[in-house]
């Protein structure tokens, strides 16, 4: 029988560090699913946020050598994604954050004709949010990174994070009441 040991990400990053490449791999196949998700999520396109991973990953690469021993690697990529698709944004003016229908479009519920409608009721509410709010909580929920990794990935303090996430459901549970009396 053979053992198989299980590698924890610092020992991963001192392979990395090391110029071990497939110990790169392994980053990616580990975090490409919650980096294209998150980038899907401010794109709203599906190659665009394919190129900001892409991206992303190389400058991670590239970057490995400076990273800080102890800090977690997931808050650490996302961070380099968001700034990659900001700045993208900014230089090419493009409105942060679109939620299309194609995003919520896959109805799991019982109610597919039910599910397609909180969805997007929701999509619709989102747009109203500021960026900084539509920010914290498609980290937080969408892309399921803890309160730490979202102060960690958008540099903000945690207080921050925390206070405008409370403002945002705060926000969005108004907009969607105010959305169900039209």
């Amino acid at each position: 029988m053979i053992e198989q040991t299980v590698m924890t990400d610092n020992d991963i990053i001192r392979r990395c560090q090391a110029g071990d490449r497939e110990a790169f791999r392994t980053v990616v196949e580990k975090y490409q699913n919650i980096l294209y998700g998150t980038a899907y999520l401010m794109t709203g396109n599906r190659t665009a946020a394919e190129d900001h991973v892409q991206e992303a990953f190389l400058s991670a690469w590239k970057g490995i050598g400076n990273f800080r021993s102890g800090y977690p690697l997931k808050p650490w990529l996302v961070r380099i994604l968001v700034n990659k698709v900001l700045s993208y944004q900014r230089a090419n003016a493009i409105p942060m954050i679109s939620l299309d229908t194609e995003f919520f479009a896959d109805p799991a519920g019982d109610d597919p004709a039910e599910e397609i409608a909180q969805r997007d009721q929701l999509r619709r509410v989102m747009q109203r949010l500021s960026t900084e709010q539509r920010q914290v909580v498609l980290l937080r929920y969408f892309a399921g990174l803890s309160l730490a990794e979202t102060a960690a990935a958008l540099r903000r303090p945690q207080g921050t994070v925390k206070s405008q996430t409370s403002r945002a459901l705060e926000l969005l549970k108004d907009l969607i009441e105010e959305d169900n009396k039209k």
